[in-house]
């Protein structure tokens, strides 16, 4: 996002966020009572929900997330903020440095922002799946205080009403989705539970040469491990022989035909929810992004996870 944009999204920005100061977010992220010394503030690009500043100040660099609550998308900040600083004590992402109402202060990773290309090669697969792993084994022995849950299938629903009510375009197609929804939620029937991430897109993982970091644990929650791995496989295009790989990596033996059908509908949804985000996004962001063409891009997604389920 360039800055123009970014300032054209901050005139509207207290509508869709709730934030309670005018203020822009440069002015807003210099404000904190954090810095020592000379602060310079950059706005950072890429978000398609969220207003990110870097700011740099004697001592560190640090990026600054602005933002309330986002009822629309079931986004509190109460659950990232504690997601957050527990995946920091399990060493699965950047530490905490600071919050306050509407902003969220997160040390900076020198690091490449991953693409599905990168997240193809097998390699870095290999330290994507680890990293989840890692996060839905550890995080939890850190977590305090309440945490929501994230049923992929529930923010369905409340997507679908959100859209009526906001007389979106999509509405005709809404009854159809939530039948097909229906039946996928019957095929995943009962879950393990793990604290996921729930919205592992390329860009939500950083590489710094050395490791890999997983950022944003604005939708983190208890829900099942197969949204992660059929999300992870949705969003960065891997081939019928990566998912193998990844269920039995995550398993821990080579997935059966139950399995299979488990995971194939829960890839679905995590599609279907990622083009119902996109519709909400159509009607309710004032962000420079082309949100009709990510819907659309999503919806053939969906389309094709889907009729592998059938």
């Amino acid at each position: 996002m360039g800055l123009a944009a970014f300032f054209r999204a901050l005139r509207h920005w207290r509508g869709e966020a709730g934030m309670s100061e005018r203020l822009d977010p440069l002015a807003r992220a210099l404000a904190l009572p954090i810095w020592q010394g000379e602060a310079t503030a950059t706005a950072l690009g890429g978000g398609i929900t969220n207003l990110n500043v870097l700011v740099t100040d004697a001592k560190r660099r640090a990026v600054v997330r602005i933002g309330d609550d986002i009822p629309v998308h079931q986004i509190m900040r109460f659950n990232e903020l504690a997601a957050s600083r527990a995946a920091h004590a399990a060493g699965v992402s950047p530490g905490v440095i600071h919050h306050e109402p509407g902003a969220l202060v997160i040390d900076f990773v020198d690091g490449r922002t991953m693409t599905a290309a990168d997240l193809c090669d097998q390699d870095m697969l290999e330290q994507a799946l680890a990293l989840v792993m890692h996060a839905h084994r550890d995080i939890p022995r850190h977590l305090r205080g309440p945490a929501l849950t994230f049923w992929v299938f529930q923010v369905v629903r409340d997507y679908a009403a959100t859209l009526q009510d906001g007389k979106s375009r999509h509405r005709p197609e809404l009854a159809g989705l939530l039948d097909e929804a229906a039946t996928l939620e019957r095929t995943v029937g009962r879950i393990e539970m793990v604290f996921g991430h729930n919205d592992l897109l390329p860009g939500n993982f950083l590489h710094d040469g050395q490791r890999m970091w997983l950022i944003d644990w604005d939708y983190a929650g208890w829900g099942s491990p197969l949204f992660d791995l059929g999300g992870l496989a949705a969003n960065c295009g891997l081939d019928a022989a990566q998912e193998a790989w990844v269920l039995e990596a995550y398993f821990g033996a080579p997935p059966d035909a139950a399995l299979w059908r488990r995971y194939r509908a829960m890839k679905a949804a995590a599609a279907l929810r990622e083009a119902m985000w996109s519709m909400v996004q159509e009607i309710h962001s004032q962000l420079d992004f082309d949100y009709k063409a990510y819907t659309a891009e999503y919806l053939d997604t969906y389309r094709q996870a889907l009729a592998t389920t059938r």
